[in-house]
């Protein structure tokens, strides 16, 4: 949601909140996993047949090399993660919002000397996610920390949130930014 619409409408932001926190939890669970493939499945939105998407949403993976997975508890989470409680998968943690602007950064969609702290400080509305979340009755889902801490990712590779340079620094893969071509 636009800040200014926000800032305008705090009751149904609280309301959309509310009602898009209700939909994670009801998306998690496996007895609706059906129907909730049943409605993603349709024209509107995948368009293919829900039986080609149940299975993973239920964690059941066919990698077609005769290795199978069923019931993994890597399926796609909507509310619960796999790290347990206190760790929500749609949480607005300011440590991925660090992530995601460092990688921002390593492809120079914003200039190198941002000050991340102060964006996220002025984008990130945890507040009103706790709000939403007490109102349905998940107060005990709220994270007590605004950082998963440090990260590592499927390739091994690992994002330290208070060391978010180290990360960038480290990656073998960056852009480059355009420099004036002084051979003239």
């Amino acid at each position: 949601m636009r800040s200014d619409w926000v800032l305008n409408y705090p009751k149904a932001t609280k309301a959309l909140l509310m009602a898009v926190l209700e939909a994670q939890i009801w998306c998690d669970k496996l007895a609706n996993k059906p129907e909730m493939c049943e409605i993603i499945a349709g024209r509107k939105y995948f368009n293919v047949p829900a039986r080609d998407i149940l299975d993973r949403t239920l964690g059941n993976f066919d990698f077609g090399n005769g290795q199978k997975f069923v019931n993994s508890p890597l399926r796609m989470r909507f509310w619960e993660t796999t790290r347990g409680a206190g760790d929500v998968a749609s949480y607005p943690y300011r440590s991925h919002d660090l992530w995601f602007l460092i990688e921002i950064l390593r492809w120079c969609y914003l200039p190198a000397d941002t000050d991340t702290q102060s964006l996220i400080s002025r984008v990130n509305r945890e507040g009103m996610w706790r709000s939403a979340a007490r109102a349905i009755g998940q107060a005990d889902a709220i994270p007590r920390d605004t950082s998963r801490g440090v990260e590592t990712f499927f390739d091994g590779v690992v994002f330290d949130p208070a060391q978010p340079m180290a990360y960038l620094n480290r990656q073998p893969i960056k852009a480059v930014p355009a420099q004036e071509d002084t051979a003239a």
